[in-house]
C-alpha cells in the first residue's frame, strides 16, 4: 500500500470564488496549502512558472507543465478543467509514470453541463427555436407552415461522437429516451451499453448514416484538423454538426464551405481556434451557424464542483484508493 503522509503540502493557482475558496480551506484543515502568487479563475489558461511549487506534493490548478516535472516531490497533480494538453506529452507521461505520480482531471464536473448543452441545441435546431426566436426580434412574422411542418423529432435518429469519454457517456444517458441510435469513434474498441463503439477507420461508413455529428475530441497531435473535408464530405446530407471539444480539431475552412454547400444543415459551435472568436470572422455569418462563447460546460456552481471533486479525490488519495477521472 502506497505511503501517504499525515500532512501534505499542496499548492493551488486556481481562483475560486468566496465560498470556494472557504471549502477548499475547510476540506484541506490539516494539510498545508500553499496559494500560488500568480492565480487564475480561467480553468483554459496556461498557469505561470512558480519557485513553490517546488515544496509541493500535490498540485491544484493549472501547475506549469515543466515546473511539475522538476518538482521533486510531486506525487499528484489535479487540473481544475476537462481538457489536459498541455500535459498530454511523452515526456510528462513517461516522468510522472517513472515516479508513479497521478494526473487527474476535473472532466466529471463538466460532463453534465456540457452533455446537456448538446441536448439543448438539438432539441432547439430540431423544434425551430433559433429561427423562431430571430423572427421575434426582427420583423415579428408568423411563420406558422414553415416552422410548424419543418420541425424534427429526435426520436429514431442517428448521432455519431466523435470522442467517447465522460461527455459522450452524459450525452449517450440523455439521449437513450429518444431511442436514437448511437455509435461512439475512439481508441479502445471495449463495449458500451447502448452505444456502438467503432474504431477509427470505420468512420466513414457511420458519418453517412448521421443526423448529428458530435465533436468531444480534446486537442491534441491526433486530433487537430480531424473534423476536415474528407470526414465532412462523408456526412449524410443534411446532418448537423456540433463541437464542444476543442477548436483545433475542426478544419474552419472545411466547415464554412460544408455550411454554403447545404451538405451541413446546421452547425452548432462553442469552441474556436483562436478564442475569443473575432469580431468579423465569417463563422459568425455563415449559414444556419449558432454560436455559444465556450460556456458549454458552465454551470452556476462551478468553483465549488471543481473543489469538491478535488477534495473528494484527497479523501481518496489520503486511503490509497482510486481516483476519479485519473489519466496518468
Amino acid at each position: 500500500m502506497e505511503f501517504v503522509p499525515m500532512s501534505l503540502t499542496i499548492w493551488c493557482n486556481a481562483q475560486f470564488n468566496a465560498a470556494a475558496t472557504r471549502l477548499l480551506a475547510e476540506g484541506v484543515a490539516g494539510h498545508r496549502l500553499v496559494t500560488s502568487a500568480g492565480t487564475s479563475a480561467n480553468v483554459l489558461q496556461a498557469g505561470a512558472a512558480d519557485p513553490a511549487l517546488a515544496t509541493a506534493d500535490l498540485a491544484f490548478g493549472q501547475p506549469d507543465a515543466a515546473d511539475c516535472l522538476r518538482a521533486p516531490r510531486l506525487r499528484w497533480v489535479e487540473v481544475t478543467s476537462a481538457g489536459y494538453t498541455r500535459y498530454d506529452t511523452p515526456e510528462f507521461r513517461e516522468a510522472f509514470q517513472a515516479r508513479g505520480a497521478r494526473l487527474t482531471s476535473a472532466s466529471g464536473v463538466f460532463a453534465d453541463p456540457c452533455a446537456q448543452h448538446v441536448l439543448a441545441m438539438m432539441l432547439a435546431l430540431g423544434r425551430n427555436l433559433l429561427p423562431s426566436h430571430r423572427d421575434q426580434l426582427t420583423d415579428q412574422s408568423w411563420h406558422y407552415a414553415e416552422r410548424r411542418y419543418e420541425s424534427r423529432l429526435l426520436t429514431g435518429q442517428t448521432a455519431v461522437l466523435l470522442g467517447f469519454g465522460a461527455i459522450g457517456r452524459r450525452l449517450a444517458e440523455l439521449l437513450a429516451p429518444f431511442g436514437m441510435k448511437l455509435y461512439a469513434v475512439r481508441r479502445s474498441v471495449r463495449s458500451e451499453a447502448g452505444v456502438h463503439i467503432i474504431p477509427e477507420e470505420k468512420i466513414s461508413a457511420v458519418l453517412e448514416l448521421a443526423d448529428h455529428v458530435v465533436n468531444l475530441l480534446p486537442d491534441n497531435a491526433s486530433t487537430r484538423n480531424y473534423v476536415n473535408a474528407r470526414r465532412l464530405a462523408c456526412c449524410k446530407p443534411g446532418a448537423r454538426f456540433y463541437n464542444v471539444g476543442r477548436g483545433t480539431t475542426v478544419d474552419e475552412a472545411a466547415l464554412l464551405a460544408a455550411l454554403h454547400s447545404g451538405r451541413l444543415d446546421a452547425a452548432y459551435l462553442d469552441v474556436f481556434d483562436p478564442e475569443p472568436l473575432a469580431p468579423g470572422h465569417p463563422l459568425w455569418t455563415a449559414p444556419r451557424c449558432y454560436i455559444t462563447p465556450h460556456t458549454a460546460g458552465g454551470r452556476l456552481d462551478q468553483d465549488e464542483a471543481i473543489v469538491r471533486h478535488f477534495l473528494a479525490n484527497l479523501a481518496a488519495w489520503e486511503r490509497s484508493a482510486p481516483l476519479r477521472d485519473q489519466v496518468i
